[in-house]
């Protein structure tokens, strides 16, 4: 104890204390440099809030240096100065390369703005999901289709970016699909990653459409390295279909007007006299790749391929 209070008490006052201070004040660039330090430390996170952060900051280092060889006069003060303002340059010219190569096209800097913007998603966590798909927006043609039902293998997932989408059913309409949705949720949600499907339904375009295409073994090959992208994608996916099934929660309805409500089928009862009831479903199918039909109160009404 006495030897570590004697390296305190030899740290604190061997030095002679300040018999008199100054008084008068230091120059403008010292005080420049303050300023420029106390602005900088107020930088926000991301990309450009570590621009705004390293150039404030070596903008101040720059200052201190031109002062402490100035006006101080004192080597030691100026190149650790210097050496502060070369590194936050560095950093600043890193950061601006990280910046400009982070680059989309019109359609990807739009999705970006529209969809994963709001929640928060970097540049460089987009960009790997761009790379995924190629950073290629393909085209459909109106009246072209890009499912035909019991024909068409699941082999990937899309992401309407302009256009409009018809969902169909041995010809009977379900819902339409609009920017900013996916085209092919539910049968993507229908399949584990080693399992195989076939649309049950058409997807017509009615419009010139636009829309941007993952493959499915790709996307997986993704989700195991990045696991935060498929928690992203599992949420993205689940919202989709919930919109979905809302739709066409406003096209069912049972005899006489009755709405039949997809979200509760087993609290729904009502007798019809001129047709049998028809009885509620068992159970839900959450494996089943199909989807609702308006105007049927079941919920599994598609056949499994």
């Amino acid at each position: 104890m006495g030897e570590n209070a004697s390296f305190w008490e030899s740290l604190i006052y061997a030095h002679p204390t300040c018999a008199t201070w100054k008084q008068e004040a230091e120059g403008s660039i010292y005080h420049l440099a303050s300023i420029l330090f106390v602005v900088g430390f107020m930088g926000g996170s991301g990309f450009f809030g570590l621009l705004y952060v390293f150039s404030l900051l070596g903008l101040g280092f720059l200052c201190s240096s031109v002062w402490a060889w100035l006006d101080v006069c004192a080597a030691d003060i100026f190149s650790w100065n210097f050496i502060l303002f070369a590194i936050c340059f560095v950093q600043f010219i890193y950061v601006t390369y990280q910046v400009r190569s982070v680059s989309f096209d019109k359609e990807f800097q739009e999705l970006y703005s529209a969809l994963f913007q709001p929640l928060g998603i970097s540049l460089t966590v987009y960009r790997k999901i761009v790379l995924c798909c190629d950073a290629e927006v393909v085209t459909l043609e109106k009246e072209h289709c890009y499912a035909m039902q019991g024909k068409t293998p699941i082999d990937k997932l899309s992401l309407l970016v302009s256009g409009r989408i018809r969902v169909t059913v041995d010809g009977e309409f379900l819902h339409y699909i609009f920017p900013l949705q996916f085209l092919d949720s539910p049968e993507w949600d229908s399949l584990r990653p080693t399992e195989e499907g076939i649309f049950q339904v058409t997807l017509t375009a009615e419009t010139d459409c636009r829309y941007v295409a993952w493959r499915r073994k790709k996307l997986y090959l993704l989700f195991a390295k990045h696991r935060f992208i498929s928690r992203l994608f599992s949420i993205l996916i689940g919202s989709d279909i919930a919109e979905k099934l809302y739709a066409l929660n406003d096209r069912v309805h049972v005899g006489k007007g009755f709405r039949y409500d997809i979200r509760l089928p087993n609290f729904y009862h009502v007798s019809l006299p001129e047709t049998p009831p028809v009885p509620p479903p068992r159970r839900l199918q959450r494996r089943s790749p199909g989807r609702l039909r308006p105007g049927v109160p079941n919920c599994n009404s598609s056949r499994k391929q």
